[in-house]
């Protein structure tokens, strides 16, 4: 495990996982959030995102954290030597959206992009959540299980699961 892609549906706790794996294993964490959006909440122009984001796949080992725009997502699965797909049910989901948002609103979320709207960020995950059947599909699993052949692969689909992800897994 030098370099873990972690990725999954908005909500389903790929910051929380990805931030024990990197405690765990002292891997730098990268959180995709921070690279995609300026201080500011506006999203970086896309030459600057792919320039950090060749340059962290060019590191000796990393933990991502995040979708982002999708050809970065597939370079990173091709990069990746340990995939983790968080796939937590989509009522989970939502939920975990909500509480953030709720949390959001005294505090800001552990991660989210300084300058960004809570609100905002929120209504684009649900419009996210809506659409990701058309992508977190069997055709996306079939994929996955091909690229299982040379890459560690672990699908996460129960709160008990990413709760217990890290204890489980590293040694």
């Amino acid at each position: 495990m030098n370099k873990i892609a972690v990725f999954g549906r908005p909500g389903s706790g790929k910051s929380t996982l990805s931030k024990a794996l990197a405690s765990a294993t002292g891997i730098q964490l990268y959180q995709l959030d921070s690279i995609v959006y300026k201080k500011n909440g506006e999203l970086v122009d896309r030459s600057s995102f792919d320039e950090a984001h060749e340059s962290i796949l060019s590191s000796e080992s990393w933990i991502i954290d995040g979708f982002g725009p999708i050809s970065s997502f597939n370079q990173r699965l091709e990069a990746a030597d340990t995939l983790v797909y968080v796939d937590l049910p989509y009522l989970m989901s939502y939920w975990f959206v909500t509480k953030r948002l709720l949390k959001g609103l005294v505090v800001k979320p552990e991660g989210w992009p300084d300058g960004s709207s809570v609100l905002k960020g929120t209504l684009e995950s649900y419009k996210v959540l809506r659409l990701c059947p058309k992508f977190w599909n069997d055709d996306f699993m079939g994929r996955l299980e091909m690229m299982s052949a040379e890459k560690s692969l672990y699908i996460v689909k129960s709160v008990a699961e990413l709760n217990s992800f890290v204890h489980r897994n590293i040694k």
